[in-house]
């Protein structure tokens, strides 16, 4: 990313004391001038984006995010403010790296899309997508626009991993990358191949462990923007070119952040504003929901260092809104009513690992036809996901279950290494509304509990609605409770409640799930006609 284009810029309590180098600290004022400006509340987006890499073209804000095992992968975020996101589409289109994202065979739960880049090119006017897969090679995607197409341009057998891309002045392309020894690739001019590589800084083991690169050049420095996991970020400089010699300077580190009980914000990136003012877009653990964008101003020091805006010691719960212009639109909600209309999905929705196409369809609803014979959720493919929103949610699910076939499981699922749902069991010719929970993986991602059965009611007709409420607060296991409603109206709650867990070892959050499997036979099919995420 190259920020010195005219269209373009781009646990965890103790404050970050003073230091010789420290490059946080810098506090805007408080009290009555603060609060007179119109202010924005951090986190920016109380969902599960992290990973973030941000830039600006002409008057619009992207950023990119890393979404592991879930198809399509890569969401593109939109935004005119900084502050207002909308989901624009995703760079990887499917997860075609092999069998085990295809739950044919294998799995890929917490592998695929990595902490990855995104940048732009105004020379040929074109988005790019750079990231390394299962630590063997690097792919490159290209679009003329972020809603897609996205098509990969090359396979680059060095495996970038945790890679920024820059876009020098002279359009040279660039890539750093690494964890804690970092390096510089060189990309031929049509991005294709790689030219060199080169080591460029080996991370002193006073600090320990560096990576989620971003570079950047700015004022005609190089800079290359790490973190280090999970409580602090780190810069380095060179002035002698993209391979260095870098120094480096840290910007936060155990910075109380802005979600109560959440952790230190980090792994992130810089952007520029059109007026010229600088921001940080980083990440908050918050589980059980994930890792939540949060906003800060940045100015720079005399010497060209970053400094991270800080209220009462802290990254600011609140701060005054970007200074923008009048924004085109209102962007997209990441919440609200979905009833599956028209001949694609929305953005918002990514599949548990890559879907079977045959078997699902939209337009007058979703019609999820069952795709796997299992008695196990995880191995269950075309399970459809969306992120919960925080703090509190509730997904409400209206399912035309009248095609089911004995055997079959269908149902709203709250959705990760530990989860629990409410749907239906057609057994024997009759239909029950079940709470099941106990769904569990092990440390390497392999099934170790298939559910149990903890509540159930009998169910007559073909329609049925199915409700899941989830507390991603952070900082202790959080409930999840489930009702239903054969009226969509009066609902009764079904079971105890689910405890959602909070250990951040999968790394994506919870989610509300959609499925449809069978235990049987193939040729069963439910249709969701209507689907809800609404907040208190």
């Amino acid at each position: 990313m190259n920020l010195s284009w005219s269209q373009q810029a781009l646990t965890r309590r103790r404050t970050l004391a003073a230091a010789t180098g420290l490059a946080a600290g810098a506090l805007l004022p408080t009290g009555p001038a603060l609060a007179a400006a119109a202010q924005y509340t951090n986190p920016v987006i109380w969902q599960d984006f992290a990973d973030i890499d941000v830039m600006r073209v002409g008057d619009t804000y992207y950023a990119s995010a890393s979404t592991m095992h879930y198809s399509p992968g890569a969401p593109v975020l939109r935004s005119y403010d900084l502050v207002n996101w909308e989901i624009a589409g995703h760079a990887v289109p499917s997860l075609d790296f092999g069998a085990k994202y295809d739950l044919n065979g294998a799995r890929g739960y917490v592998r695929g899309i990595w902490a990855s880049s995104l940048a732009y090119r105004p020379s040929n006017r074109t988005f790019y997508w750079l990231g390394q897969i299962d630590f063997a090679r690097t792919y490159l995607y290209t679009a003329t626009a972020v809603e897609g197409p996205w098509s990969r341009l090359t396979t680059i057998s060095t495996p970038y991993y945790d890679a920024g891309l820059l876009v020098d002045t002279d359009d040279t392309l660039y890539v750093a990358y690494g964890n804690t020894t970092i390096s510089v690739a060189q990309l031929s001019r049509d991005g294709r191949t790689q030219v060199r590589t080169q080591e460029v800084f080996r991370t002193p083991s006073s600090v320990g462990t560096l990576e989620g690169a971003r570079f950047y050049k700015i004022n005609g420095q190089y800079y290359i923007f790490l973190t280090r996991p999970a409580n602090g970020q780190y810069i380095l400089k060179s002035s002698s070119g993209p391979f260095g010699p870098y120094t480096m300077r840290q910007v936060l580190l155990d910075l109380r952040g802005p979600i109560p009980d959440g952790g230190v914000p980090h792994q992130g990136g810089l952007v520029r504003t059109q007026s010229g003012a600088w921001y940080y877009m980083a990440f908050v653990d918050a589980y059980p929901g994930g890792r939540m964008p949060a906003l800060a101003p940045v100015t720079w020091t005399a010497d060209g260092w970053p400094v991270v805006q800080l209220v009462d010691g802290a990254w600011g719960t609140t701060y005054p809104r970007p200074a923008v212009p009048t924004t085109p639109r209102q962007v997209t909600p990441m919440t609200g009513v979905d009833t599956f209309d028209g001949t694609s999905l929305k953005p918002r929705w990514e599949w548990n690992h890559n879907p079977d196409n045959t078997r699902w369809s939209v337009g007058n609803g979703l019609t999820l036809r069952t795709a796997t014979v299992t008695h196990d959720l995880y191995w269950a493919r075309n399970t459809l996901t969306h992120r919960i929103q925080g703090p509190t949610s509730t997904a409400t699910v209206q399912l035309d279950h009248s095609a089911m076939r004995d055997g079959d499981r269908a149902g709203l699922a709250l959705l990760r290494d530990s989860s629990a749902w409410i749907g239906l069991k057609r057994d024997g010719g009759a239909t029950r509304v079940v709470t099941v929970t106990g769904l569990t993986m092990d440390g390497n991602w392999n099934t170790t509990g298939t559910g149990t059965e903890v509540a159930s009611a009998p169910v007559s007709g073909g329609r049925v609605w199915l409700r899941a409420n989830a507390d991603i607060r952070p900082g202790a296991p959080r409930p999840g409770t489930f009702s239903y409603s054969t009226d969509g109206i009066t609902f009764t709650r079904l079971g105890p409640a689910f405890s959602m867990g909070n250990d951040w070892r999968f790394f994506m959050g919870y989610r509300f799930a959609l499925f449809n499997h069978a235990t049987q036979a193939l040729g069963g099919a439910v249709r969701v006609t209507r689907f809800e995420v609404s907040t208190p």
